[in-house]
């Protein structure tokens, strides 16, 4: 987590975000040019993300849903004001993923990553107020189809297709066969997965969560070993890890493409 201090009018924000902001040492962390999240030092910490009103709306309610599972970080708020979202909660104790010590041990992160994608596949999301994250999902891989999002190279390595025509007509095929089968997270990379000591504490970043098709947790989970990793070696092990009775190769290659062409 990089953290640079900050000086902020707090009097602009929500009353009760206030409240927590008072007498504490405030740090951007933001890691996104679409939000903004502060970092409070104060008790044992609190983040506090700022957004485009209406935006942090799904992320407040998965978030509340996941922390109800014992998943993640406690919501303290939800709230708009002058044009703006605002999220408050609780820090996770413990660091993200790309820390130091767990990237000095790439087979037990990928192993550890895995096992923790089977283990959240498999919770119950009767309840999930997101129950068709496949809808959005899909919408957003067709405003792709005009070629302005697509990036080619962003699975270089793994699924890589010879032209746009290519992944578009693998994303095209891929559409039809998504379920709504799993939990996801929605964007399982290794700053969204929190450890204390290699034991759990939970998800951040839920904004994509939702009931959908676990291919898409999956291509993220192999993508993000490979980008903080700098290889592509651990990609049959994350798989083996995972337990490949549950995965569609040639779906991944899919999901990859619809990525490729306006993923989120």
């Amino acid at each position: 987590m990089n953290l640079k201090p900050i000086k902020r009018n707090i009097e602009t924000y929500p009353e009760t975000v206030v409240n927590y902001m008072k007498d504490s040492v405030l740090y951007d962390s933001s890691s996104s040019s679409q939000a903004r999240v502060i970092f409070i030092d104060k008790d044992k910490g609190y983040f506090l993300k700022e957004a485009a009103e209406g935006t942090l709306r799904v992320e407040a309610l998965m978030t509340a849903y996941m922390h109800s599972l014992g998943l993640s970080e406690e919501v303290l708020y939800y709230g708009s004001l002058h044009g703006k979202d605002y999220l408050l909660s609780r820090k996770i104790r413990g660091e993200d993923c790309t820390h130091s010590d767990y990237l000095a041990e790439p087979k037990r992160l990928c192993d550890t990553t895995a096992t923790l994608l089977r283990e959240l596949h498999e919770t119950d999301g009767k309840g999930c107020p997101v129950q068709n994250r496949i809808l959005t999902y899909t919408e957003t891989v067709t405003r792709g189809f005009d070629m302005k999002s697509y990036e080619a190279d962003l699975f270089e390595g793994i699924w890589e297709f010879a032209s746009f025509s290519d992944a578009k007509r693998a994303a095209k095929e891929g559409i039809a066969l998504l379920k709504k089968e799993v939990l996801l997270h929605g964007d399982y990379c290794l700053p969204n997965v929190i450890l204390d000591h290699w034991k759990f504490s939970g998800y951040i970043d839920l904004g994509c969560g939702g009931i959908g098709d676990r291919h898409i947790d999956l291509v993220w989970g192999i993508w993000t070993l490979k980008f903080n990793l700098g290889t592509a070696e651990y990609t049959d092990r994350f798989m083996d890890a995972y337990g490949r009775d549950r995965i569609e190769p040639e779906k991944l290659r899919m999901v990859a493409a619809m990525e490729m062409i306006g993923g989120e």
